[in-house]
């Protein structure tokens, strides 16, 4: 019996094959964070940082799922350099800030491209995405605001860390299937 033939691509998963890189990136840049932190004996942004690379991993590995789950060949590509060069602090959360902003504009993007295409199963499947991504943007803008307030004192931001994100473990319980199941 000859393998099943692949899907002919889309712009829509054109889209999703590019936001897996994104994704992957993303993880990667999360880790330098969290290193950087780790370094700097900040355990609890390194934490969270370290666990927030683990999140992006897992959104890349959801829309591989998706792709296999939907008959569409998947390539897992390179991410990419990262930076690792920072000042202090309020440069790690303006850069996570950053990323999150560019991957939403991306979703958007997804979003939009499965609309344009009818492809109403696409389009149900990146809503879970485009919450997350008012969710993140959220997180780090008020961790940005709490780095501006504490006005360099670092055991507040760690306080604020421990206080406010490290002691919520709730799960991504409406998350879409993850390939290989979610680390």
């Amino acid at each position: 019996m000859p393998p099943t033939k692949k899907q002919p691509r889309s712009k829509f998963y054109e889209l999703l094959q590019a936001q897996i890189q994104n994704e992957f990136h993303a993880s990667q840049q999360y880790v330098a964070l969290a290193v950087w932190f780790d370094n700097e004996d900040l355990p609890q942004l390194a934490k969270s940082f370290y666990e927030q690379a683990v999140e992006e991993r897992n959104h890349a590995m959801a829309l591989v799922q998706y792709m296999l789950d939907t008959n569409h060949h998947v390539e897992i590509p390179a991410t990419g350099a990262v930076r690792n060069d920072f000042s202090g602090v309020r440069d790690l959360v303006e850069l996570a800030l950053e990323q999150e902003k560019e991957v939403a504009a991306d979703i958007r993007a997804i979003a939009r491209a499965a609309r344009d295409e009818d492809d109403y199963t696409g389009e149900q499947f990146v809503q879970w995405f485009l919450k997350e991504q008012v969710e993140e943007i959220a997180k780090m803008t008020t961790l940005l605001n709490i780095v501006d307030r504490a006005q360099g004192n670092l055991f507040d931001i760690e306080r604020f860390v421990e206080r406010e994100w490290n002691s919520d473990a709730a799960a991504d319980s409406g998350m879409p299937p993850v390939a290989g199941g979610t680390l």
